[in-house]
């Protein structure tokens, strides 16, 4: 058995602008780093083992402040935690989205990484997590486009909210079943205005 926490990064000036970031590199935004450390001061009072973050810089800054914050060691950053790539649509905004591509562009041949491909990232992730985390409580910082998928196939049912910025979604068991302990919980944001 493991215990995975999964945590979404603090919000950057793309989330604030409605910009599709997917695997574009951005850094957090003020407010950002005002959630990251909230989000560590909640888990100062929890017992995590390690924390794994995708490379992207606001999942890596995220994951910097908890460690600092928490003293729980990252052990490491890995692509396969990397955001969903979404093709020509990085960098645009809905609006921009809408006039180029029309109301179908989610159906379009744009380039983005299907859930296949992005499930196939984890299916190989969770296995080497298992091997070699057993029994432990691992943190794990990504992103929205990420972690929904993944949770959905884990708990083989959709997820009917979108994931907040540093929201904690803890899951444990292993590939033959998991329980989800907590879901999108945001509760040290409560006093954070965006």
């Amino acid at each position: 058995m493991i215990t995975l926490g999964f945590i979404r990064h603090g919000t950057t000036e793309w989330n604030i602008a409605g910009r599709m970031q997917g695997q574009m590199d951005t850094a957090l935004a003020e407010v950002g780093v005002i959630q990251a450390k909230r989000l560590a001061e909640r888990l100062k009072s929890e017992t995590w083992d390690g924390i794994i973050t995708s490379d992207l810089i606001r999942a890596s800054q995220t994951a910097q402040m908890i460690a600092q914050v928490t003293g729980t060691p990252l052990i490491g950053s890995d692509i396969r935690l990397r955001e969903r790539s979404f093709g020509q649509v990085e960098g645009t905004t809905l609006e921009e989205r809408l006039s180029r591509w029309g109301e179908g562009w989610r159906e379009a041949d744009l380039g983005m990484e299907s859930d296949e491909a992005l499930l196939k990232r984890w299916h190989n992730l969770v296995e080497e997590l298992i091997s070699e985390h057993h029994g432990k409580r691992i943190l794990l910082v990504s992103h929205g486009g990420y972690i929904a998928p993944v949770i959905e196939k884990m708990l083989g049912r959709p997820i009917e909210e979108h994931l907040n910025n540093t929201s904690l979604t803890i899951v444990e068991g292993n590939p033959e079943g998991w329980n989800c302990k907590l879901l999108n919980c945001t509760i040290h944001l409560d006093e954070v205005q965006i």
